[in-house]
């Protein structure tokens, strides 16, 4: 099947709340090819500890190429240890860089509970404003729907999944079976 008629993979979505000393990435199960639903729960939010050192990961995008991304992460960690923005950037360098990395078509938020990022193939790595990131076919939902949420009593997991619920009502690639990993607090 030619390029242009393969319906391609899309979405998920993974979004990031830092908020009252605590950092959530939530992350929707949803896997669709097409129109088709594929699995609907899939477990696109990690934690790992390379060396001791924590830090949970979301994606977005294809799943061979986030977890060639999270693997590269991980061995960035382990030579940076307690260093999550040199890591990242280290990474996105190679990502944009690399003849292999290059084609990798995905999106990472990454945070070790202090620092929170989103990683790119384009070699971006940016620290998100207003202490919200999200990326996937429904990030924008949630991305407003968190902001908005920021200046309420909610908690960041409350916030992180009410945004989610919200982007999963308006995007047909989202579903409510959400992965949900809190590092600080």
């Amino acid at each position: 099947m030619a390029d242009d008629q393969f319906p391609g993979w899309h979405g998920t979505t993974i979004i990031g709340v830092k908020k009252g000393g605590e950092v959530v990435i939530a992350g929707d199960g949803q896997v669709s090819l097409g129109q088709t639903v594929i699995k609907g729960t899939a477990r696109k939010v990690r934690r790992l500890k390379p060396g001791g050192f924590e830090v949970v990961a979301g994606f977005a995008g294809s799943t061979a190429d986030a977890f060639t991304l999270l693997e590269r992460l991980e061995a960035k960690l382990e030579a940076t240890p307690g260093q999550l923005a040199r890591a990242s950037v280290e990474l996105a360098k190679d990502w944009r860089t690399d003849k292999y990395l290059k084609n990798l078509e995905a999106m990472l938020i990454v945070t070790d509970g202090s620092d929170m990022f989103v990683i790119t193939g384009a070699g971006d790595v940016l620290e998100p404003e207003h202490d919200v990131a999200a990326i996937g076919s429904g990030g924008n939902f949630a991305l407003a729907a968190a902001r908005a949420m920021m200046d309420s009593d909610k908690s960041a997991e409350d916030v992180a999944r009410s945004a989610m619920a919200i982007a999963a009502d308006i995007c047909v690639y989202t579903n409510g079976k959400l992965t949900v990993e809190q590092i600080g607090g």
